[in-house]
């Protein structure tokens, strides 16, 4: 095709969908120009419609671990293919996904299966609202849950790169019970609890923030948390979508040591299929319909090729799996380390697991303001050299890149050589600004 093939489909493509796109941060919308626009992938790889390659640090936001059209994956899809597409009533691989689920996530006893991480953190919430008799939920700042009304207050992602703080069509009601305070501030929650703490039905929050860019918790943060919650009869939600069975066998809550009551999942356990899923302690699970009152239902929850995908993949990651992602993360961290230095642009790496972010700061970012205060143009500035030289991360400084087992040495080493030539650019464009830099 054509060397403007992307320019052409991102056109037609704002004739029929807002903004040209079906997700708001693919629009390029925080580092400027438009999106390539994808044909294919494989392994680490894609390939857009003219016929470049990237190398991919998006993975569709998380779930490609394993890289792109794994020959497991596709086989474990034709397979169930073959079956029909959607039957609307129960199926074996939603049975074996959910033991392979509770096996490795010990806080998780019984789990339902749904079609998105927005559909599970809403099915969560409602059910911590009915299990307690309770309204208010806590959330954190920058920590993005969806598109939930409820939860759409102060989210990171796509919302912080649009800098929009909510989203007109939420009634105020829907966010009134929605008590907002900074990531890694454990003094802030124990202020929100002395003045609101019975009316709390729960605290939701990623173990790992990574709709900020990628940012651990501070020692003691979650065990606060825990600690907080259930002193005042509230639940603690973990909202895994993106962290579960990512950062490590049985998620963020496996690798800090922490029993959340309620886990969110998604991304990994659908393969890159559409999937998400809602589970934890059993009593409180018993009491989602039809064994109680709480009402939740999807037709294609359960999917079966989105278990038969998410299966294949989690059959995968055994110990092995996770320590080459770990060496091939680290080994990436310590690289674009070595690069800033040596272009003596001030920026810092954040990782946890195989998700880490480059910021431009001189400070570790510990919460959402923090996050705010990092250089959007100089982010901007290194993605589009990044993206001159093959190597697509994800376009906005708000989002974490995921490090895949398709990630080869050779991949890696390629990666922070493209970086330095990138970082170097970045700073003889400054001084050329200011000669004085």
């Amino acid at each position: 095709m054509k060397s403007d093939d992307a320019n052409h489909w991102f056109s037609r493509a704002q004739r029929v969908m807002p903004g040209g796109v079906n997700s708001p941060v693919r629009a390029f919308g925080a580092v400027g120009g438009s999106p390539p626009f994808i044909d294919r992938a494989e392994g680490c790889h894609l390939f857009d419609t003219s016929g470049r390659r990237y190398v991919d640090y998006i993975g569709s936001w998380g779930p490609m671990i394993l890289g792109h059209a794994n020959a497991a994956v596709r086989a474990a899809l034709a397979s169930a293919i073959e079956g029909g597409t959607s039957f609307g009533t129960p199926c074996p691989p939603e049975v074996l996904l959910a033991e392979e689920i509770v096996a490795r996530m010990p806080s998780i006893e019984m789990v339902r299966m749904v079609n998105s991480g927005t559909e599970a953190t809403a099915s969560a919430i409602r059910l911590a609202r009915a299990a307690t008799g309770r309204d208010r939920i806590v959330k954190f700042e920058g920590c993005y849950h969806g598109h939930v009304d409820a939860l759409l207050a102060a989210a990171g992602s796509g919302v912080a790169t649009l800098s929009l703080s909510d989203s007109p069509g939420i009634p105020r009601g829907a966010v009134e019970s929605t008590i907002v305070v900074p990531f890694n501030d454990r003094d802030a929650l124990r202020g929100a609890f002395e003045r609101r703490g019975s009316d709390v039905a729960a605290v939701i929050v990623e173990p790992i923030a990574g709709n900020m860019g990628v940012v651990p918790p501070a020692p003691g943060f979650l065990e606060a948390l825990r600690e907080i919650t259930a002193a005042h009869g509230s639940l603690l939600i973990f909202d895994e979508v993106m962290t579960g069975f990512r950062v490590g066998p049985a998620g963020g809550q496996g690798l800090y040591g922490i029993a959340p009551d309620l886990t969110t999942l998604g991304k990994i356990i659908g393969g890159g299929l559409p999937v998400g899923a809602y589970g934890g302690r059993a009593d409180l699970m018993k009491q989602v319909a039809p064994c109680g009152p709480v009402y939740q239902a999807g037709t294609l929850s359960g999917n079966p090729l989105a278990m038969a995908a998410g299966l294949a993949t989690l059959q995968q990651l055994d110990d092995d799996a996770y320590a080459t992602l770990e060496r091939a993360s680290a080994s990436l961290e310590a690289g674009l380390l070595r690069a800033l230095e040596r272009s003596g642009v001030t920026g810092i790496v954040q990782r946890a697991g195989s998700m880490l972010a480059l910021f431009f700061s001189g400070r570790p970012v510990r919460c959402f303001k923090d996050a705010q205060a990092t250089e959007a143009r100089r982010f901007a500035a290194f993605f589009h050299a990044m993206l001159a030289r093959g190597f697509h991360l994800p376009p906005s400084r708000f989002e974490a890149w995921f490090v895949s087992l398709a990630h080869t040495e050779e991949i890696i080493r390629a990666t922070v050589a493209a970086a330095e030539d990138a970082l170097a650019e970045i700073a003889s464009s400054s001084k050329e600004r200011d000669p004085r830099a």
